[in-house]
């Protein structure tokens, strides 16, 4: 690859990968996208694909390495019902159809069976980082989909073994083979801990060695498993699992997870070089209708397996929507496949498939977040609460991790309240303990009257949402005035903004705890400092920068430019109140000096 080329790829990958993200769509797609853009069917400024892909195949190998690092004992498990139950029935639930309609095609039964596994896989590279991104990734949905794409992703495994047969004349693995398996399985550990432990011990702290050294191991082992006819993606996986549970395991995380997003957005972009866009111009509806079925078979496939498992419609919806897409391992096993199993055009016009069935992924996300969310959440949501009690003196619009803790302090002292949540699944916790708490939503004028508001005393503001925190505050300005309110503020701005509506006693949820951890991280660098002084002087200039921001928040010039002052002028208050600590202090030993003498 000419030196054009890489600075042309460079610079497609720079500006299209953040804009596909910046609209949405993102980083896969942009990665598509580039990689078409300098293809032979684009700018032209790399011919071969195949050369490029080839060296890009490694950062499938490096995610093989980092998801049998994932791979320990106690998390596989925790996780054994989802993994080897959801993940089983989904592949299932996929492969079978999709295989009988292969065979309806004309395949013949192995073709079709491959055809049918490979279309089952989802992205990994795809789904995880956008389940990160919308911060999904600990709920329901996230946890699912993880635990399906964890059996997808180990499933590649005996597949390519298979394929290895079958594809190959059935040729069975030879004794150097399973000699190598052995030797892994018995000396595999040892050799890359001690390798570990020396390069730990001698390099001192060198985090580049370290990293050559995680490469050294997980690229090594695969190519010596290669080498005698197995899989380099088995042997990057099995080195992962082996140091599942090693004491180097998330150093050597961090030290694979920057070549392994490099190489692998570099196999996306080799993958889109390598989209026969003239096979697509040629055959328009056969490859959409293709891409396109691919999304809605597994999105309605999988919706049906999790509903008929128990699953609640808004996870299967989740699931349905994140794992419709092809995945990268369809890719690898065309490729493999191609000329034993799948003829040459069969497997250009699944692989073409696939990378626009991941182009299609986005899109279908942003529809079900924008159009079938909010009407499935209109049709499922429970009816709001009745409010039948009389008026309460205090009344708390969010009963989550600050509502509950002013609730429970409340209750202590025997001060009875009113709790709204506008969450239906956090009413039903709540409630799970015995807690009295109303299902609605406080940005609602007829819920506010319902609850009592104009009677009560108090209403705490602890909604966590910043938009919804500040339509519910200007509610409360306008039609209870005499009502006083404590906000909670998730930050400055949201501060700021509450204020601006006459707020006044307003909370910054996070500001309490920051500075007693502050105060404990200089009372252990500084032992002899007067942390409690100097906390006081530091909050009241804040409190006094906070004044002085409230004016000028709207202008984001004089903001920054106020910010970048008030620092300088901390510095010098602080100076300043040390010196005048130093002088009393010299002023009171003087003063004390001549009675020390008499005595």
């Amino acid at each position: 690859m000419s030196a054009t080329a890489v600075l042309t790829l460079l610079a497609a990958t720079v500006l299209l990968v953040p804009l596909f993200k910046r609209l949405g769509l993102g980083s896969l797609l942009g990665y598509l996208i580039a990689g078409i853009a300098v293809g032979p069917y684009g700018l032209h400024v790399d011919s071969q694909p195949q050369a490029v892909l080839h060296t890009a195949e490694l950062g499938v190998t490096l995610l093989m390495f980092l998801i049998g690092l994932e791979l320990k004992p106690t998390r596989l498990w925790a996780l054994r019902r989802q993994v080897f139950g959801l993940g089983l029935l989904q592949m299932a639930g996929v492969a079978l159809p999709v295989a009988a309609l292969a065979l309806l095609a004309g395949l013949a039964l192995p073709g079709a069976a491959l055809v049918g596994v490979a279309l089952a896989m989802s992205s990994t590279a795809y789904v995880l980082p956008l389940l990160a991104e919308r911060r999904e990734l600990t709920t329901r949905q996230g946890r699912e989909a993880f635990a399906i794409l964890l059996f997808q992703d180990v499933s590649v495994i005996p597949i390519l073994a298979l394929l290895s047969v079958v594809g190959g004349a059935g040729r069975a693995p030879g004794w150097a083979a399973l000699a190598a398996l052995g030797l892994l399985a018995v000396a595999g550990r040892p050799v890359l801990a001690t390798m570990f432990r020396y390069v730990t011990r001698f390099g001192r702290g060198n985090r580049e060695l370290f990293a050559a050294a995680a490469l050294l191991g997980a690229v090594g082992i695969a190519v010596a498993l290669n080498a005698v006819g197995l899989s380099a993606s088995l042997g990057a996986f099995l080195a992962g699992v082996l140091l599942a549970d090693s004491e180097f395991r998330h150093e050597l995380e961090a030290a694979i997870e920057p070549f392994e997003s490099l190489l692998l957005g570099l196999f996306f972009i080799a993958v889109g070089m390598g989209i026969p866009l003239a096979l697509l111009a040629a055959h328009p509806l056969l490859i959409g209708g293709l891409g396109a079925g691919i999304v809605l078979l597994k999105a309605f496939s999988l919706y049906a397996v999790r509903r008929a498992t128990g699953g609640e419609p808004a996870v299967a919806r989740s699931l349905a929507v994140l794992l419709a897409c092809g995945g990268e391992f369809a890719f690898v096993l065309f490729a493999a496949a191609r000329g034993s199993l799948l003829a040459p055009e069969t497997a250009d016009l699944l692989t073409a498939a696939v990378a626009l069935s991941l182009a299609l992924a986005p899109l279908a996300v942003i529809a079900h977040d924008r159009l079938l969310l909010p009407w499935a959440r209109s049709r499922e949501a429970p009816p709001f609460s009745p409010i039948d009690e009389p008026g309460r003196p205090v009344v708390i619009a969010g009963f989550g991790r600050v509502g509950q803790v002013v609730g429970r302090m409340l209750n202590a002292r025997g001060v009875p309240f009113t709790a709204l949540d506008a969450s239906a699944e956090q009413v039903d916790f709540v409630r799970r303990f015995g807690n009295t708490i109303y299902y609605g939503d406080a940005s609602r004028l007829p819920l506010l009257r319902a609850a009592g508001v104009e009677a009560a005393r108090l209403f705490v503001l602890a909604v966590d949402d910043v938009e919804a925190s500040v339509k519910i505050a200007e509610l409360l300005r306008r039609h209870f005035p005499e009502v006083a309110v404590l906000a909670r503020a998730r930050n400055r701005t949201h501060m700021m903004r509450l204020r601006e509506l006459g707020i006044q006693q307003v909370m910054r949820e996070t500001w309490g705890s920051s500075v007693d951890m502050g105060k404990h991280a200089l009372q252990l660098v500084e032992p002899a400092l007067d942390v409690e002084a100097f906390a006081t002087v530091f909050t009241q200039h804040d409190l006094r920068l906070l004044d002085r921001q409230q004016a000028v928040y709207h202008d984001q010039a004089a903001l920054i430019a106020l910010s970048r002052q008030a620092g300088a002028e901390l510095e010098d208050i602080l100076q300043n109140d040390a010196r005048l600590r130093l002088r009393a202090a010299q002023v009171q030993a003087q003063e004390q000096a001549p009675a020390a003498e008499l005595d």
